[in-house]
């Protein structure tokens, strides 16, 4: 279904564009209703029932949208979601959005993985690094593995640049064997 949710997420990336809302406002908002979607399992059942007509389930949102802030185009975003049957899929839409919105404003998204916790000056760097080598502005997530011994692996999407004493050892051990 990732084909399905990143066509409704790149169709509700043209709304925020072209009706300039802002970017972040609308991942918010979106992430408030999933929130709520997750703690509830009774709207769950009530959006995701085909018996119960689409209009209580929209007069439902509409309430909902007044309740938690909901802009105007947010609420129809998700009121189509509902009568297209897709409601199901708004965690992974919602997970879609934030990566089409991302790509549209030039922000790369990394994992970077290092063996100890870094303090923020060494992030900084990091991050500076990364953006220098993809031409991007990055957010990252951080983790840590011990395994590594020392330095860092950074993944941005299917790509891995690893600089971990781990990997340098493997790397070696490679080279030895040849």
């Amino acid at each position: 279904m990732a084909v399905v949710s990143s066509r409704y997420a790149a169709a509700f990336a043209d709304v925020v564009f072209d009706l300039k809302m802002s970017p972040v406002q609308a991942v918010q908002e979106l992430n408030s209703l999933l929130g709520v979607l997750q703690e509830s399992a009774d709207l769950r059942n009530v959006w995701e029932n085909p018996a119960i007509p689409a209009e209580q389930k929209r007069a439902l949102l509409d309430a909902l949208a007044k309740r938690i802030g909901l802009s105007h185009p947010t609420r129809n975003f998700v009121a189509v979601l509902i009568d297209h049957r897709r409601i199901q899929l708004f965690a992974e839409i919602v997970g879609d959005v934030q990566h089409e919105i991302d790509r549209r404003l030039g922000f790369a998204e990394a994992e970077i993985t290092s063996a100890r916790e870094l303090n923020q000056d060494e992030k900084v760097v990091l991050e500076r690094r990364v953006e220098n080598m993809t031409g991007k502005k990055v957010r990252a997530r951080y983790a840590r593995d011990q395994k590594l011994i020392g330095g860092a692996v950074v993944r941005l999407g299917s790509t891995v640049y690893d600089g971990s004493v781990r990997g340098q050892l493997e790397k070696l051990k490679e080279a030895l064997s040849n």
